[in-house]
């Protein structure tokens, strides 16, 4: 299924489940938005996830976002893994979209609770999650290989 949303330059994007083609331009914008991007074979291994979405605007790979749930003690836990937006397309309103489409999925497939990290120096991305309703649970010391501390965030879903 493909959701349309308002961008800023373009008019609309489009959300839709990521696919193997998609692979490459998501390896694209990984390396160019994290010190220690994911490997190829890491994305391949969340394919069939129904929470990995790209964002198309004109046809290519605008950002996408990795998410699934995981049954934990009697819940069902959402977890955000890697949402990035390629750098020509940043403050457009991809990342927006992007997120609140991944919390819907993850509702429809039973997450009461969504989680995810956050470099504690990545301020942009802490205040999108902000006003989506993420709040910060705690700090995780050198979570990141280059020893940066993560800042783990957690938003309940309306049941």
């Amino acid at each position: 299924m493909t959701v349309r949303a308002p961008t800023g330059r373009d008019g609309e994007i489009s959300i839709r489940p990521a696919q193997r083609a998609d692979l490459l331009a998501i390896v694209s914008i990984e390396k160019q938005s994290f010190p220690q991007p994911w490997p190829y074979d890491a994305f391949e291994t969340f394919l069939e996830e129904p929470a990995f979405l790209v964002a198309e605007c004109n046809g290519a790979v605008a950002g996408y976002v990795v998410a699934d749930v995981t049954q934990t003690v009697g819940r069902r836990l959402g977890h955000v893994k890697d949402i990035a937006v390629h750098p020509d397309r940043r403050g457009e309103g991809v990342g927006s979209a992007l997120l609140s489409r991944s919390l819907s999925v993850l509702a429809a497939y039973g997450a009461d609770t969504v989680k995810l990290e956050v470099r504690r120096s990545n301020e942009r991305a802490k205040r999108l999650y902000r006003e989506f309703g993420f709040d910060s649970l705690r700090l995780v010391p050198g979570y990141y290989q280059d020893d940066e501390d993560a800042i783990v965030m957690i938003r309940q879903l309306n049941s």
